[in-house]
């Protein structure tokens, strides 16, 4: 199973990215889709969630400033940030879970992908 991140970038303070994460490598069917971050001396937390089934969870403090949506084609899980924040400046993880849920905590994604650099300057 691999996961490819891509689609970081420095921005500015309200702007908007979309960066992507396309998974290859085995039948995602039954697999939850999440976005983690991790900023300088932070540990990684939860941003997003896309479900199997289609349905969207979406963690603070993003929440508001976020979408998801997934091209089942090409199993690629695009997430629209907006309006985004110096604070928001972090390295952006991809990552699968086996479930039909939504699984928020980070130790029930085994599948990873390498991350993409998000930098919001003020």
């Amino acid at each position: 199973v691999q996961l490819q991140a891509s689609g970081g970038g420095l921005v500015q303070a309200g702007d908007s990215l979309s960066p992507s994460c396309v998974a290859s490598g085995r039948t995602f069917s039954t697999y939850a889709l999440g976005w983690f971050r991790q900023a300088p001396g932070k540990e990684r937390e939860l941003v997003a969630v896309l479900s199997s089934g289609g349905s969207t969870y979406y963690a603070n403090p993003m929440k508001g400033r976020l979408t998801l949506s997934r091209e089942n084609a090409k199993i690629t899980i695009y997430l629209q940030m907006n309006s985004l924040k110096p604070e928001d400046t972090a390295v952006y993880y991809c990552a699968a879970a086996l479930s039909g849920g939504i699984p928020q905590r980070i130790t029930s994604y085994s599948y990873w992908g390498q991350g993409t650099q998000v930098t919001v300057s003020s």
